[in-house]
């Protein structure tokens, strides 16, 4: 291989390893901002039962602006990775020496299952993030409901506690359905790695069985 090829790859995996680098940050405070987004949400509900202050909107509102340009950011990181990947995957193609595709496509493919994590992950925490906020303002929506008519009518009677109550209720079960969901899925990946382990003992045990007989066959011979 010669020298300006061998470094025109070598660029490209160092370009591929520095927007992984990136990524990797950006997708950690990415979904910091998802978290806090909701927590601050939680708490901004129970300012508004004791007061009229606008004060969490802006702070929802300049999350939501965040959260844009976080996720705009994102895009184009992955969409400047994937075209590193598709640079590698057409040197590969082009490579004059046989003896070394093997290595470079083992390379490339790791660039390429990196490159899918991030993508998921992106999706599935901006996915999230939009469910929450929606849920969110339509909580947010029946509270200003909810001051509305106690303001209209001046009486705090036992109705309106009653739907209060109920409206905590929803969101603490929101809460504990993530939290099964996330059990669930740590569940099913235990049991995944566990199924993995034991179908690599069984591929042994049989090799053993195998060889046991065939050496019985050889004796008996």
């Amino acid at each position: 291989m010669a020298a300006g090829t061998s470094n025109y790859w070598e660029d490209l995996r160092k370009q591929a390893r520095q927007l992984e680098n990136e990524l990797d940050l950006k997708l950690v405070s990415f979904s910091k901002l998802c978290t806090s987004y909701s927590h601050s949400s939680a708490r901004d509900g129970r300012r508004d039962r004791y007061s009229s202050d606008t004060t969490p909107l802006l702070n929802g509102s300049s999350q939501d602006r965040m959260f844009e340009t976080m996720a705009i950011e994102i895009e184009q990181l992955l969409a400047r990775l994937t075209g590193v990947n598709d640079k590698m995957a057409e040197y590969t193609n082009s490579a004059g020496v046989p003896s070394l595709n093997a290595a470079l496509m083992h390379t490339l493919q790791r660039h390429r299952d990196i490159l899918q994590d991030y993508t998921h992950e992106f999706h599935k925490t901006k996915a999230n993030f939009m469910a929450i906020r929606e849920r969110e303002n339509l909580m947010g929506s029946v509270r200003k409901d909810i001051e509305s008519y106690k303001s209209g009518s001046g009486v705090n009677n036992r109705r309106t506690e009653l739907f209060l109550k109920e409206h905590d209720h929803l969101r603490n079960s929101d809460r504990l359905i993530e939290e099964t969901i996330s059990i669930a899925m740590a569940t099913k990946e235990n049991m995944t790695s566990q199924r993995g382990m034991l179908k690599s003992i069984q591929s042994k045990m049989n090799t053993l069985a195998t060889l046991f007989w065939v050496g019985r066959e050889i004796q008996d011979y």
